[in-house]
């Protein structure tokens, strides 16, 4: 097949007519997949752009994939030309669009015909079949706990990050559960012993109905509080969005089960922004008040990990799930190696910094 080139700078006629190309495919149902390339974004790898069907209407879902996380965003299709006119070139110094007739590349200087990759348009179905964790028998209890399409996301993305790391545990406690919707996806993946604990008794009751009627050897549901439940020594401890200083609580009470991997996503961060400071040359940006409050969450979850890097664990931190979904997304993960990886003359460096005078670790 010949190949043609369409000459151009991208500036010029290139860009304008890549797009043009790529919203054509769209009406003419022959787009396989859009990929913007080179992004001018530090940390941003690329995007991918595929055809989905949402709510009856048909959507650019567009993935943007950076080292440790993706995110994505849903255009309705009467949207993607402004979208794309206002990322190229602005944003991205390439693209390719995969087309059933041909695939189209947009560089820096030309527009490139290449011969079709695919000859067929991939499902439009929103939920596209990958690689999970929970099988299908999972849905027995999924359907119970009415884990809506968000929230299952959240359970997976939870699964791919805490499951390997809890390969070798052989209990696992579960503080502040609710409903239980990421103990039971713990227990159905690892097959150990697993406890959730939950303050609410009518919750803890339903979860135990729940783990009885699906026959979940080794699941239990107790009632208690994070500072007051009584429990053994675990393997690993876990607790997710546990308001204020509730982490904290958290966080001692694993270090106290001897737990070699404690797993916290903390949320609500009430106790240092009372006490926060301004030290130079911080304190021009700290009197506006949004940038103050998320320097307080920054540097209570820095606390928390100098902490337990104090008390022998090696700390990792990473993003629990995308930021659309919600934006108390940070997931502390420590890992017990002695000796202690921090000091106590590290951390009170830290808080004479920021004028923090007390913390619920000190």
């Amino acid at each position: 097949m010949e190949i043609p080139t369409i000459r151009g700078k991208l500036t010029g006629m290139a860009a304008p007519e890549f797009i043009e190309k790529c919203l054509t495919s769209l009406a003419e149902a022959t787009f396989v997949r859009l990929t913007l390339t080179r992004p001018r974004t530090p940390g941003l790898q690329r995007v991918l752009g595929r055809l989905v069907q949402l709510r009856e209407h048909p959507h650019l879902s567009l993935t943007f994939r950076y080292p440790t996380r993706d995110v994505t965003k849903n255009i309705p299709l009467a949207e993607v030309a402004t979208w794309l006119r206002g990322e190229l070139p602005a944003n991205f110094k390439g693209a390719v669009l995969s087309t059933t007739n041909g695939d189209w590349q947009l560089t820096p200087k030309r527009l490139i015909l290449h011969p079709p990759a695919k000859r067929a348009t991939p499902p439009r179905s929103h939920d596209v079949v990958k690689s999970r964790l929970l099988d299908e028998s999972a849905q027995q209890w999924l359907r119970r706990l009415k884990v809506s399409p968000d929230k299952d996301r959240q359970i997976n993305r939870y699964l791919e990050i805490v499951a390997p790391l809890a390969n070798d545990a052989h209990t696992i406690v579960d503080m502040g559960c609710g409903k239980g919707y990421l103990t039971f996806a713990l227990w159905h993946v690892l097959r150990v012993k697993v406890t959730g604990v939950e303050q609410r008794t009518e919750l803890v009751a339903a979860a135990n109905d729940l783990a009885r009627e699906i026959g979940a050897t080794g699941l239990e549901f107790v009632a208690g509080t994070i500072n007051s439940v009584e429990l053994p020594a675990a393997d690993a401890l876990i607790a997710l969005h546990a308001c204020n200083t509730a982490t904290d609580d958290a966080l001692r009470r694993g270090v106290a089960l001897g737990a070699k991997l404690i797993v916290v996503a903390p949320c609500c961060h009430q106790e240092v922004r009372p006490q926060l400071g301004k030290p130079e040359p911080l304190a021009d940006v700290l009197r506006h008040g949004l940038m103050a409050e998320r320097m307080a969450e920054w540097a209570t979850d820095g606390l928390r990990v100098l902490f337990l890097e104090r008390a022998g664990y090696r700390t990792k931190v990473i993003e629990f799930v995308e930021s659309e979904h919600t934006p108390k997304n940070l997931m502390i993960v420590g890992i017990r190696e002695r000796p202690p990886l921090a000091t106590r003359e590290n951390i009170e460096r830290f808080k004479a910094f920021f004028g923090i005078e007390r913390h619920a670790l000190d």
